[in-house]
């Protein structure tokens, strides 16, 4: 038997049922396990394969944007391929949270109503963590809890800039609308208080950036601390994608002049070969 459009929902089905709550934690799961959730449990286990290493963390490297094959064309195929896949999760919460009312996107911080502004805040934003979310990583290489990341290994092609702006976008995008939007919208139906979710989402940020060393994890932790507490406030996560966007972009395109500028801040340790 069929259900009229106008009839009410069963008790059981609606948010706060027991049914229903069950039904909310099967479903993050499920967007988690196909996103950033799948990329935390493979940063623990990349976490656990750097320490056990004879090599020590300070003296190891990861790599973002490495080339995924060596002729050039299939190197970008596959490099759209991977941002175009990363980014169908963002959609599946979109389809998710869908309202038929508008703003369409508002149980996600997203309106458009406020382009100007947001790009203002999110580039203000960018501004005011960019510089100290370097020195973290400065401290932590000195102290060596914390790997050499190279944004980027492309090679110099004419769709390399082009790229690597995308790539940055992705994770502003994913990101902040995973991490942020959807999971806020989705524990605040669970009835969770402010501050516990703000904490789960910070952890969440942090543990998937573990593989990075401890220091990207405390630092993407008070990222994810600033960005939640500021979705709190204002309900808006496009300059919370912009600021991402724009840091993520800044050093993606700036490393290589910065590596070779400061080679020994920033560039790979050379790790000797071991002699038979």
């Amino acid at each position: 038997m069929t259900r009229r459009p106008d009839a009410p929902l069963e008790p059981d089905r609606a948010p706060g049922a027991p049914h229903g709550d069950r039904r909310i934690r099967i479903e993050i799961l499920i967007v988690l396990g196909l996103s950033l959730g799948a990329s935390a449990v493979y940063s623990l286990v990349a976490i656990a394969n750097r320490l056990t290493r004879d090599v020590p963390l300070g003296d190891q490297t990861a790599t973002l944007n490495p080339p995924r094959d060596q002729r050039e064309i299939f190197d970008l195929i596959y490099q759209l391929l991977g941002i175009f896949f990363d980014l169908v999760p963002v959609a599946l919460v979109a389809f998710l949270l869908w309202s038929t009312a508008r703003p369409h996107l508002g149980r996600l911080g997203i309106d458009g109503t406020r382009p100007w502004r947001d790009s203002r805040d999110g580039v203000g934003l960018a501004l005011i963590i960019g510089i100290p979310g370097l020195a973290l990583y400065l401290v932590g290489r000195a102290l060596g809890v914390t790997v050499t990341v190279v944004p980027t290994a492309l090679d110099e092609h004419w769709w390399t800039v082009p790229v690597l702006l995308l790539s940055a976008l992705r994770a502003g995008v994913t990101e902040e609308v995973i991490v942020v939007g959807y999971l806020f919208a989705r524990l605040r139906d669970l009835r969770w208080g402010p501050w516990t979710i703000i904490l789960t989402s910070a952890l969440l940020r942090a543990t998937y950036h573990l593989y990075q060393g401890f220091g990207a994890f405390v630092g993407n932790f008070a990222m994810g601390l600033l960005f939640g507490w500021l979705y709190t406030r204002f309900g808006r996560v496009l300059p919370l994608v912009i600021a991402h966007t724009v840091i993520n972009s800044v050093v993606f395109i700036g490393y290589p002049w910065a590596a070779s500028a400061f080679p020994g801040l920033l560039a790979p340790v050379p790790v000797p070969t071991p002699t038979p």
